[in-house]
C-alpha cells in the first residue's frame, strides 16, 4: 500500500514542464523572426523615385511641345476635346494643334515638319479621314523618320477603323483603341507621361 500512496502523491508532469522545449524554441523562433524581420528591413528596396518632369532642369523643356496631335480636319472637334483634356491635367501638357498653333503665312510642309521636330510625342488619331488625308500620312512618315524605333514617342489611336486598315508603317507599334473616349484620353496621358519620365531618368543617369 505504501508504494500505492507514493504513486498517488507523485507530482504529475505539468503541461508547461512537458513542453519544456517550447520556451526555448519560441525564443529561438522569436529571435529568428526578429532577425528575419531585421534582415528584411535592412534589404527592403526603397521606392523608385518618380522624376519631376516639370523641374526647371527637366529635358522636357528642350522642345517647344510635349505632344503634336496629327489628325484629319474632319476630326477637329474630337481633337480639341483631347487637347483641352491634356492641357488641363496637372502636368499642363503643351500640345501643338495645327489650326491653332501653326504660324500664319508659313508653308504647310514646313509647319508639319517643325511640329514633329519640336514635339516629344506624336499622337496619331487614325480615323477614316486620317487614312485618306495625304497630309496626315506625310506627318506620320515624318514622325517615323524622326524616331524610327518604337520608343514610346509615336502613339497611334484607332477610331472607327478596322484593325486590318491599321497603317502597315505602324505595325511594330501598339495602338490605343478608342472605344470609350474617357479611357482613351487617360491612356494617351499615361503614355506621354511615361515617355517624359523615362526621358528624365535617362538624362539623370547620363549625368551621374
Amino acid at each position: 500500500t505504501g508504494w500505492f500512496r507514493r504513486l498517488l502523491h507523485k507530482p504529475k508532469p505539468s503541461s508547461s514542464h512537458s513542453a519544456s522545449s517550447s520556451p526555448s524554441s519560441s525564443a529561438k523562433s522569436s529571435s529568428s523572426s526578429a532577425s528575419t524581420s531585421s534582415a528584411t528591413s535592412s534589404i527592403r528596396l526603397s521606392p523608385v523615385s518618380v522624376p519631376d518632369i516639370s523641374a526647371s532642369d527637366s529635358p522636357r523643356w528642350a522642345k517647344s511641345y510635349d505632344i503634336c496631335i496629327c489628325h484629319s480636319e474632319g476630326d477637329l472637334e474630337l481633337v480639341e476635346e483631347l487637347v483641352s483634356y491634356l492641357e488641363g491635367q496637372p502636368e499642363s501638357f503643351r500640345c501643338f494643334l495645327q489650326l491653332r498653333d501653326a504660324v500664319a503665312g508659313s508653308a504647310v510642309v514646313t509647319a508639319l515638319c517643325d511640329a514633329v521636330q519640336s514635339s516629344h510625342c506624336w499622337v496619331m488619331l487614325i480615323t477614316p479621314g486620317f487614312l485618306h488625308d495625304p497630309w496626315c500620312r506625310y506627318q506620320m512618315h515624318q514622325a517615323l523618320a524622326e524616331a524610327p524605333m518604337a520608343n514610346g514617342r509615336t502613339i497611334p489611336v484607332l477610331k472607327d477603323v478596322d484593325r486590318k486598315e491599321y497603317p502597315k508603317e505602324l505595325r511594330n507599334i501598339y495602338y490605343i483603341s478608342m472605344v470609350l473616349k474617357e479611357n482613351s484620353f487617360r491612356q494617351i496621358r499615361e503614355a506621354v507621361l511615361r515617355y517624359l519620365q523615362e526621358l528624365c531618368r535617362s538624362s539623370m543617369s547620363s549625368m551621374e
